[in-house]
């Protein structure tokens, strides 16, 4: 039997580098499994830091170690970001796993669409709507699922002048109160965001969160529990069990979410069977909203004195190693490591 050639695309440019890697090398065991090792030949691409795509014994380097390559270690003499090695022509479906900027937000995906070689994930639209929060938000609200207060304002309404900048902070206070949470919109789920308490500590958020976007979001605080459901297909998508994330940090930030033992998750959730039935049926229905395709986690809310879900965020590129949600939730719903693999790799080819 022919083996389908698997172009696992990791790394990129983002500050989730190293997640892509970890999550990578996860992907690529799996592959090796003996349910896929006759169906699947694994040729990794890594691309740098600097944006230069590496091929050949380099990456597999990288997976082994699970060390990021550094800029100044690697030979890219006469390379540039827009080159790509020659073995892209030999991939027949590529496994995109780049966390972040400029792998989960539509433009690899768009690139990937370019070459006509059909991809794990959503497309251009799903991946971009699923990146920025701003745009997932009025998407969710389109469709009327339950979501927390929230304002939207860009870089220009932060380094403006102090007149306009103090009637922006009233605004938030009277809208949002403290705390509430200000995000740039397209940095990935737990990246640049920041808890504020304060007029002081709002300002000083603002204008960190304005160096890093164009555009930012600011959100009221929920006082629920934190539950996700995973998300698996294409038009026809499934919902699996409903987990739930406890911490002992301020909030789910980005150390919290990626260092061992910050964090701990609960599979299934100790929540009523109506609670989890309703966190799945929202789940499929962001996912629908978004047109997103092949994989996604959704974050919900759970308010246990009003038994209300308020959807938080989807996530089109979940972390994707063996520890990480997404992977734990479909192995208590009876889905395998390596057969999840398997079925986002298949969904893929459906797609074309």
């Amino acid at each position: 039997m022919t083996k389908l050639r698997v172009g696992l695309l990791f790394g990129g440019r983002s500050g989730e580098h190293e997640v892509s890697i970890r999550s990578a090398s996860a992907i690529a065991l799996a592959l090796k499994s003996s349910q896929n090792a006759d169906k699947y030949e694994i040729l990794p691409f890594y691309i740098q830091k600097d944006g230069i795509w590496r091929s050949g014994q380099l990456p597999q380097n990288v997976l082994e170690s699970g060390v990021p390559l550094q800029t100044e270690d690697s030979n890219t003499q006469g390379l540039s970001p827009w080159q790509f090695p020659a073995q892209v022509e030999d991939i027949d479906v590529w496994f995109p796993i780049l966390h972040g900027p400029n792998g989960e937000d539509g433009t690899v995906q768009g690139l990937l669409t370019l070459m006509q070689i059909p991809f794990v994930g959503s497309g251009v639209l799903g991946s971009a709507l699923g990146m920025d929060k701003i745009a997932m938000k009025m998407a969710f609200a389109q469709v009327g699922l339950a979501q927390v207060e929230y304002m939207a304002i860009n870089r220009s309404q932060v380094w403006s002048n102090p007149c306009i900048f103090s009637k922006l902070g009233d605004e938030i206070e009277q809208k949002l109160g403290y705390p509430c949470f200000v995000k740039p919109a397209n940095l990935g789920s737990s990246v640049g965001i920041a808890k504020v308490r304060s007029r002081n500590e709002l300002e000083k958020a603002l204008d960190h969160a304005a160096s890093l976007d164009r555009r930012i979001i600011i959100e009221a605080a929920a006082v629920g529990r934190e539950i996700e459901c995973a998300v698996l297909g294409n038009d026809n998508p499934q919902a699996s069990v409903v987990g739930e994330i406890t911490y002992n940090s301020d909030f789910y930030d980005y150390e919290t979410k990626y260092s061992q033992g910050k964090a701990d998750l609960f599979i299934p959730a100790n929540i009523p069977a109506e609670i989890a039935q309703k966190a799945q049926d929202m789940a499929l229905q962001a996912f629908k909203s978004t047109d997103a395709a092949g994989i996604a986690r959704v974050d919900f809310f759970y308010v246990e004195a009003t038994k209300e879900v308020l959807i938080n965020e989807i996530n089109t590129l979940p972390g994707f190693t063996a520890t990480s949600m997404y992977p734990q939730l479909w192995e208590k719903s009876g889905v395998s490591f390596p057969e999840l693999v398997d079925r986002l790799i298949q969904l893929a080819l459906e797609r074309i």
